[in-house]
């Protein structure tokens, strides 16, 4: 017997629960056969573990991910579910909910966001709901916690008292005598197992595919229990039903759930229109809610560099390469470190990784905003907003949310593409998230931008990541037509409530995505800088050589050639954009060690005098475009659980980078910007 399992529809706070109720988690693993991650917390009580099951608004599964809950309730056995359900969503939430009290084992219903189902002037009769259900229920604000500790007794109790619950619907006598037949031809098979041959004959009924695949019954056992399924349709349909057995089960347990809602929940008092519906009527309009979005990340761009970030990245630079570097030499000198030494520090690694971490105030606000985004429900708007446009070039307004996190890293970006049920639409949409401009380029914008277009830099930043979404919409279109042309595609994506996110949550958000990148600079950067000033101390000729005789001048020497048509042939591009490769990032910290400079005014200096207004453009282009780094690939492979993929996506974005840098310099040539 496992532990407790948490399971509930997708955006009803089962995972800001989930946090609450442990005091720790780890992802361990993959569930079998899928891309969906197993999540498993320990209860503060230290009573057990639970599990955090994927959000699904059915037992009976849209995609191969969604089966995990299904398949979870007949391999694992769990010993008590948590089924929290959305009070202010209350009759769309309750069909999940019927499905686990058949299940048979105890169920604790975790009624949560009853203070926005209060708001909108629902009253429900909590007392008069649990004993229409036959199971307890727990008022809960996931948000603040409130709730909580009665939940985690209440979970405490039904464990020590585990008793089966004794709610059952009556289907009619067609499928009542169907659900007898068929369980007494499974029981015999199920004696091994907990689960109930009543719930098994209906998952059988309904053709629930994550259940039947995962009972093994005699094939002359499963071809008397077919039979029997052949038959009750027939029947059905002789008594005047034409529709499905499914359609009529759930038809069925529809109409109960509306009974129970009917005389548990006091609609007198709703408002007519709450303040989501008051909001979506501008944010989320057909017509101006696609400029409203656009406006919102011009405002963001200009808070992340313009407003906020640039004079926060200015102090951070100038402690670094003043207060802290000084800090660091007087150190060096006081315990007598050889040059080699003093060189590597100071030229390599607080060049390399100081370098980077002084535009980190400007990747944190980006965060910040992506996780208000997020939180506050109105990226889901977006989704919908954008479905036509995306649904014209072969994917639907969901992958859009993994595009918008590849904003913050290509990285979660990609994994977030397991939220997309159909197989092509996934793999398409995890080819091209690397288009998306990730954080990690966002020191090379910064650096550029603030250089060459100091006047318009948010407006020239922003044009990069509308170039990124154009791109990548035109060769969805190109790769669904030649790669994906035979695949279907659907649409279905849970609108929640917009809510004012909480100051800890969303700062908590902020730092989850912002840590990953202080990793990286203590780990991809700070390796990279020692590798890269090596590779500039290192020639040849020896040691200490002049930096044009170096191995990295080599090796940026060996691609300037090809780099010369597309406006930056020199060895430092081709030394940086190779580097690049282990993280973008990297890009910033091969030309602070290169250029040799003490601060980043000294570096803009050097870049001033190396590039143009129309190369530096065209460097960023290709900086944005070609190929993934070196966590995104790593990532890809394991995703798409394919080379071929992945050494396609390398391929492709490298002959994209090239050629649309090419178009930007060689055209901005014939039109004079040379």
């Amino acid at each position: 017997m496992s532990g407790a399992a948490l399971i509930g529809n997708p955006n009803t706070g089962k995972t800001s629960l989930f946090n609450t109720l442990t005091s720790s988690y780890e992802y361990v693993g993959n569930w079998s056969g899928v891309t969906v991650e197993k999540k498993v917390g320990h209860l503060k009580d230290k009573s057990g573990p639970l599990t955090d099951l994927p959000g699904i608004y059915s037992l009976h599964p849209l995609s191969r991910d969604e089966g995990v809950a299904a398949e979870y309730l007949v391999t694992e056995s769990p010993s008590l579910l948590i089924n929290i359900v959305d009070a202010s969503q209350l009759e769309r939430n309750l069909y999940l909910t019927i499905q686990l009290l058949e299940y048979g084992k105890p169920v604790i219903i975790g009624l949560n966001m009853v203070d926005v189902a209060k708001a909108r002037g629902l009253s429900i009769d909590i007392e008069r709901l649990s004993a229409s259900l036959h199971t307890e229920i727990i008022p809960l604000v996931a948000r603040t916690g409130s709730g909580t500790k009665d939940l985690l007794l209440s979970m405490s109790k039904a464990k020590d008292n585990a008793q089966t619950q004794q709610f059952e619907i009556h289907y009619g006598d067609i499928i009542e005598e169907a659900i007898l037949l068929i369980s007494r031809e499974v029981t015999t098979y199920l004696t091994s197992t907990p689960l109930l041959p009543r719930w098994v004959a209906l998952q059988i009924l309904e053709n629930n595919p994550a259940v039947m695949s995962s009972l093994s019954f005699p094939a002359d056992v499963l071809a008397r229990v077919l039979k029997i399924v052949e038959n009750t349709q027939a029947r059905l349909t002789n008594d005047g039903n034409p529709a499905s057995l499914q359609e009529y089960i759930r038809s069925v347990r529809l109409e109960i759930i509306h009974e129970i809602c009917k005389s548990a929940v006091d609609h007198s008092n709703q408002k007519p229109h709450s303040l989501t519906e008051k909001i979506d009527a501008f944010a989320a309009h057909p017509v101006w809610g696609i400029p409203i979005f656009l406006l919102f990340m011009f405002l963001t761009f200009e808070l992340t560099f313009d407003w906020l970030g640039n004079p926060l990245s200015d102090l951070l630079d100038t402690f670094i390469s003043g207060p802290l570097s000084g800090l660091v030499e007087r150190g060096l000198s006081a315990v007598g470190a050889s040059k080699f030494t003093y060189a590597l520090i100071i030229d390599g690694i607080i060049a390399g990784v100081g370098g980077v971490l002084v535009f980190m105030p400007q990747i944190f606000i980006m965060f910040l905003i992506i996780s208000f985004i997020e939180d506050s429900g109105y990226m889901a708007r977006i989704t919908v907003m954008m479905d036509k446009l995306m649904e014209m070039v072969g994917l639907n307004g969901k992958a859009l949310i993994p595009f918008i996190i590849g904003f913050g890293c290509n990285v979660p970006a990609i994994m977030a593409s397991r939220s997309i049920e159909q197989q092509k639409e996934r793999t398409l949409t995890m080819l091209l998230v690397p288009l998306m401009s990730c954080s990690a380029r966002l020191p090379v914008y910064a650096l550029f931008a603030g250089i060459f277009f100091a006047k318009s830099q948010a407006l020239v930043v922003l044009s990069l990541y509308v170039m990124g979404i154009v791109l990548t919409l035109l060769l969805a279109k190109l790769f669904s037509m030649f790669m994906f042309k035979d695949s279907k595609s659907f649409f279905m994506v849970e609108l929640p409530p917009y809510r004012m996110p909480q100051a800890v949550t969303l700062f908590r958000s902020t730092w989850e995505k912002g840590k990953g990148f202080l990793r990286k600079a203590g780990t991809f950067i700070l390796g990279g800088s020692v590798l890269i000033w090596l590779l500039t101390y290192l020639g040849p000729g020896g040691v200490a050589v002049d930096m044009d005789d170096s191995f990295l001048a080599s090796i940026g020497g060996f691609f300037a050639s090809l780099l010369g048509p597309i406006g930056f042939g020199t060895w430092q591009s081709g030394a940086a954009l190779v580097t690049g490769f282990m993280a973008k990032e990297v890009v910033v910290s091969t030309m602070n060690i290169i250029y040799h400079v003490p601060d980043m005014a000294g570096l803009q200096g050097q870049i001033a005098a190396a590039f143009t207004p129309l190369q530096a453009y065209s460097f960023m282009a290709f900086v944005l475009l070609y190929t993934p780094c070196l966590a995104t690939v790593g990532v890809l492979r394991k995703e798409t659980a394919s080379w071929k993929w992945t050494l396609f996506s390398i391929a492709y974005a490298l002959v994209l980078a090239y050629a649309v840098s090419l178009i930007i310099y060689q055209g901005g040539k014939l039109i004079g910007l040379a």
